[in-house]
This record gives structure tokens, C-alpha cells and sequence, in this order.
């Protein structure tokens, strides 16, 4: 996976190819908050989910209310 990180030039072009207008002033902010998801995504896909079931296997309704109030 590539750790280029999204410059504020590059936000404004991808905005704007998009259809979404960004100022100018708004194109650090835009890239900041995109990198910032984009390590945040990065961590999650290290995660190692091989004993966890698939969310199919869940069910609602199943769970035992029984404490005491």
C-alpha cells in the first residue's frame, strides 16, 4: 500500500473532478482530514479477523435480559 499522502493541490483537483466546489482556503483542511481517514483505513485492514464470525451470524432478539433493576 502506498504511504504517498494526498497533497492540497491534489484534494482540489479530486474535489473538482467530483463536481464539488472548494475553496481555496479549504484545500489543507480537505487534505488533512483525508489522510487522516486514509491511516485510520489503513490500520483496519491489518486487523486480523479470522475467528470472527460473519455479521450473518448474529441475530437479534437472542439475548437473556435478566439482571436486576
Amino acid at each position: 500500500m502506498s504511504t504517498v499522502e494526498l497533497t492540497p493541490p491534489e484534494a482540489a483537483r479530486w474535489a473538482a473532478r467530483a463536481g464539488l466546489v472548494l475553496p481555496a482556503e479549504r484545500h489543507a483542511a480537505v487534505a488533512a482530514v483525508a489522510n487522516h481517514i486514509h491511516g485510520v483505513v489503513a490500520v483496519l485492514r491489518e486487523l486480523d479477523f479470522a475467528d470472527v464470525p460473519p455479521a450473518g451470524a448474529y441475530h437479534t432478539g437472542q439475548e437473556s435480559h435478566d439482571a436486576a433493576v
